[in-house]
């Protein structure tokens, strides 16, 4: 990584922390240059960087200044601001974004799934039964992602998996805030079971609905169980 690299993961860290909050104006080039020990030229790469993901704009003869996360442009950062309000709110918004990928997902694998896919599905059906009779959160969450990954795979569209690559650790805490009420657990697997049977069908109106019933049910539990309580 580059010294320019370098400074504008250090400004975008201070920026998604509240250090430089939103409209509000970066330390002027000369001082970030004088404060990181590095050029000029290299805090205006650095600034620039954060300028192609509308991070910050330059506002000629003021400064440059901080955009609100709702206008940058790279999902990276998006992700990490989105990170610092986590807790329910924010998977509940997860929920909505695998809703708007995974209903579509579905309804292409109900048509393209191999044997193998699902076999394999019925396998991570099988661990996430045994993780929740013995009440292992951390296998049945890896066991609910593995599931739900084949299912995107077996869509045969090789850009459906990449979508959700960069919620990789958002989705592994959301689901273990959930996954550990038992109630929810159960509610999983037995939404889990439709979506395998759909699919089994070959149907893709089948599939689609049973996603969207599974996901139906994964918002219901997360405001019952997880994001109330926390009120």
């Amino acid at each position: 990584m580059s010294l320019s690299d370098d400074l504008a993961e250090q400004l975008l860290t201070e920026i998604i922390d509240g250090r430089h909050p939103p409209d509000s104006a970066l330390p002027a080039e000369g001082e970030l240059s004088e404060r990181a020990g590095v050029s000029r030229l290299t805090v205006r790469e650095a600034v620039k960087r954060l300028r192609a993901q509308n991070v910050v704009r330059v506002v000629r003869g003021r400064g440059t200044y901080v955009n609100p996360p709702d206008r940058w442009t790279a999902l990276e950062p998006v992700v990490r601001a989105a990170s610092r309000g986590a807790g329910g709110a924010l998977a509940s918004r997860l929920v909505e974004a695998r809703r708007l990928i995974e209903n579509g997902a579905a309804e292409l694998a109900a048509t393209r799934r191999t044997d193998d896919d699902l076999a394999e599905l019925r396998r991570q059906l099988g661990l996430m039964r045994e993780a929740a009779r013995v009440g292992d959160t951390e296998q049945f969450v890896q066991a609910d992602i593995d599931f739900h990954d084949v299912v995107m795979r077996a869509s045969g569209n090789l850009f459906v998996p990449l979508l959700f690559e960069p919620f990789g650790a958002l989705l592994v805490e959301a689901r273990r805030e959930t996954s550990a009420v038992p109630e929810i657990r159960t509610n999983a697997l037995a939404h889990h079971e439709a979506v395998l049977a759909a699919l089994e069908t070959g149907s893709p109106a089948n599939a689609r609905a049973a996603m969207d019933a599974h996901m139906n049910q994964t918002a219901d539990d997360l405001h019952t169980h997880v994001i109330k309580p926390a009120q």
